[in-house]
């Protein structure tokens, strides 16, 4: 990738908005939208140069997401789980690279269940039921998070494993009525006893062996790498309402008023407020993020500190973000409810953001555990 991705998914920005519709009304990314993402090399912004990626760094990555968020949520939401595949679980595949040589791949998955993966000759026979596969209609690959089994009985001292399914041997249960981020598409998928060939099984976020990629990228902390790139999508969702609200209040004549909208002192000062939350969360994340990439670019590992502060700014903004779009919605008075107005889906769409795990309020806490100078005990910052 030789251009400017944040460049290029700006451009992409009206094909997304266009379709973002289409997305909400059929629960799923139009396909169009997947291949244009994949055309521009998005989904593999943060892979190594190795998996035929831009080894981009995190800020550019947060970027990228953010622009198209800006667009549309959903479609973001999709090219945030194609870049943490490419840029995570593709590694575990160094030796079988030609799995996804072609450009357009795109992959799905879900660790939100496990799969029962049966050990055979020459691999393991699948079957499990993974919910919240974002993308899954238009991915060609989906992995899932599996415990093996030997003689019908999990193997003992035995890491979970990814199994990536191609697209023939996996099916869509169709089942996301959801509110927030509908068009994402994070239906279910389902495997009934598939052949899964030790070719195409990867250990569950395994350091040392499987990942002999030395790009600065591959050595940043997990944890953080699944917290930083979710707040991309509610800092664009959030810019977006932002910029939704000015023109309507610019153009809005409230009931029983001669004056518009703009020249109320509530919406001035919802604007501001929304401006100064939505600027400083984004800022405090490209601060701690860029630090401890920094450390990393270096060949340092970031101390504990560096990621709690990191992590803190990640939920943090996620927080930010929903407040931001909830000061402006309620600024703009009854508009924000009326589903023609862009306010109402950025309000559902942002929500989801703050609820998901990787930035969940609750990491706040276990973050202020390690500023005291006690250990971490949630996942987030045990996961280097």
């Amino acid at each position: 990738m030789t251009r400017d991705p944040v460049a290029t998914a700006r451009e992409l920005q009206t094909l997304v908005r266009e379709a973002a519709d289409e997305a909400e009304r059929e629960c799923r990314l139009p396909a169009h939208v997947a291949e244009a993402m994949a055309k521009a090399g998005l989904y593999r912004v943060g892979a190594p140069r190795t998996q035929g990626g831009g080894e981009h760094d995190p800020m550019t990555q947060i970027a990228v997401i953010e622009a198209i968020a800006e667009a549309d949520g959903s479609a973001a939401w999709n090219l945030m789980v194609g870049i943490e595949s490419f840029g995570l679980l593709t590694l575990g595949f160094r030796n079988n690279r030609e799995l996804f040589a072609d450009p357009l791949t795109v992959l799905c998955g879900s660790t939100a269940a496990l799969g029962v993966a049966e050990v055979v000759d020459g691999g393991y026979r699948l079957t499990g039921r993974w919910q919240f596969a974002s993308g899954c209609h238009n991915s060609h690959w989906f992995y899932g998070l599996s415990v093996v089994h030997e003689n019908g009985a999990p193997k003992a001292d035995e890491p979970p494993r990814f199994m990536l399914v191609p697209r023939a041997e996996f099916e869509i249960v169709e089942n996301w009525k959801v509110g927030g981020l509908r068009g994402s598409g994070s239906h279910d998928v389902q495997v009934e006893s598939v052949f899964v060939p030790e070719a195409r099984v990867a250990t569950f976020m395994a350091p040392g062996s499987e990942i002999a990629e030395d790009a600065p990228i591959v050595r940043f902390p997990r944890g953080s790498r699944l917290a930083y790139n979710k707040v991309g999508i509610g800092l664009g969702i959030a810019r977006a309402a932002i910029d939704d609200f000015v023109e309507i209040a610019t153009g809005k004549i409230p009931r029983f008023s001669s004056s518009t909208l703009r020249e109320r002192p509530l919406a001035q000062r919802a604007v501001a407020a929304a401006e100064a939350r939505l600027r400083g969360a984004r800022a405090f994340v490209m601060e701690a993020v860029g630090e401890v990439w920094d450390e990393v670019v270096a060949g340092k590992e970031p101390s504990a500190r560096q990621r709690a502060l990191l992590q803190i700014a990640c939920s943090d903004a996620a927080r930010a973000s929903a407040e931001a779009v909830d000061l402006v919605a309620e600024a703009a008075g009854t508009t924000a409810n009326d589903l023609e107005s862009p306010l109402e889906r950025r309000a559902r769409d942002v929500r989801v953001v703050r609820q998901h795990m990787t930035v969940a309020p609750h990491h706040l806490e276990d973050a202020g555990r390690v500023l005291l100078g006690l250990s971490p005990e949630g996942l987030m910052l045990s996961l280097v």
